[in-house]
C-alpha cells in the first residue's frame, strides 16, 4: 500500500508558520490498471512538444514560493490542523488510483497544503502539487464526499497534462508554423515551460479540458470510497457561490458552473457507482 513520508518538521512560531505537507514515495506500489468506466478519450499528442520534467520542475519551484509566501503570512497549516489532517486523509484515498491514469504519477512527490483565505480556491499542479484554500472548504460547506471531487478533478487536471498541453497549443502552434516540415526542436518550448512564472497557478483550461477533469476526477474519487452523486451537489454549490459576494471567487473563475455541467456529472454518476459500492465493501 502507499507509503506517505511527511517532510521533517520544526517547531512552529505560530499556528500557521510551517511548513506542513506529506508526499507519496517514488516507489510506492499503485493501484493495478484496469479499465476506466468513463470515457475521456486519449490526451492530445501536441502535450509532447513541451518536456513533462522540465514543466514538473517549473511547478515544484513556483509552488515551493506559494508556500514560502504563504508561511511569511502566517496562512500555511500546520499538520495538526484539522481541515489539513482531512485533506491529507482523502489524498490518501485517491492518490493509489492515479497511475492507471498516467505512468509519471509513479514518480511524483505528490504533496497537499492548506492555506488560510477566504478565497474560494484549490489546483493541482503539474507533478502532483496541490494546494486548498480554506475558504472553499468553509464558504462552500463541503463534505468529504465533495471535498474529495475537487481534489480528484484537479489531480485530472495534472494526470491528463492539461498544462502541459495548453502551453503545447500556444506556444508550439506557432513554432510549428515558423518551422514548417522541419523537426521541432524542444529548446524553445522548453523555455517556455520553465519561465511560465506565476502562470501555472493562473492557467485557464479550455471546456474540452474541465469536462475531462470532471469526468476523471469522478471515477478517482468513486475507486477512493467517495460519493459519485457528491460531484452534483459540488457543483450545485458552486453554481450557488457565484451570486456570492464573500471572498474571492478564483475557482469559479477558471472552472464556471453551469447546467451542461452539472447534465454531464449526472449522466456518468451511475457509471462509477458500482466502483463506489465496491470500494465502501473493501473498506
Amino acid at each position: 500500500m502507499c507509503l506517505f513520508c511527511p517532510t521533517p518538521s520544526v517547531a512552529p512560531s505560530s499556528p500557521w508558520s510551517a511548513r506542513r505537507a506529506f508526499l507519496l514515495a517514488a516507489g510506492a506500489a499503485a493501484a493495478t490498471p484496469v479499465m476506466a468506466q468513463v470515457d475521456v478519450g486519449s490526451s492530445s499528442s501536441l502535450r509532447k512538444l513541451v518536456p513533462a520534467e522540465t514543466l514538473e520542475n517549473s511547478a515544484a519551484q513556483q509552488y515551493r514560493q506559494m508556500l514560502e509566501q504563504a508561511r511569511a503570512k502566517r496562512a500555511l497549516a500546520p499538520d495538526n490542523h484539522p481541515q489539513l489532517q482531512r485533506l491529507h486523509a482523502i489524498a490518501k484515498r485517491l492518490i493509489p488510483f492515479t497511475t492507471p491514469w498516467n505512468d509519471r504519477a509513479k514518480q511524483w512527490r505528490w504533496e497537499v497544503n492548506l492555506i488560510g483565505s477566504q478565497q474560494i480556491n484549490a489546483f493541482c499542479m503539474p507533478g502532483g502539487k496541490i494546494a486548498f484554500y480554506t475558504g472553499i472548504l468553509d464558504q462552500l460547506k463541503l463534505t468529504d464526499d465533495e471535498a474529495a471531487m475537487i481534489m480528484g478533478h484537479e489531480m485530472a487536471h495534472a494526470l491528463r497534462e492539461h498544462a502541459r498541453e495548453r502551453i503545447a497549443k500556444t506556444q508550439g502552434t506557432n513554432l510549428a508554423l515558423r518551422l514548417g516540415s522541419q523537426l521541432l526542436g524542444l529548446g524553445d518550448l522548453g523555455q517556455a515551460a520553465a519561465g511560465l512564472g506565476g502562470q501555472l497557478l493562473t492557467l485557464q483550461f479550455s471546456r474540452s479540458d474541465e469536462s475531462e477533469a470532471d469526468l476523471v476526477g469522478l471515477e478517482l474519487a468513486a475507486r477512493g470510497g467517495y460519493q459519485p452523486s457528491a460531484a452534483v451537489s459540488l457543483w450545485q454549490k458552486m453554481g450557488n457561490a457565484t451570486g456570492s459576494k464573500q471572498g474571492g471567487l478564483a475557482f469559479l473563475s477558471t472552472h464556471p458552473s453551469g447546467p451542461a455541467r452539472i447534465k454531464e456529472l449526472e449522466q456518468n454518476v451511475p457509471k462509477v457507482q458500482g466502483l463506489y459500492e465496491a470500494a465502501r465493501r473493501n473498506g
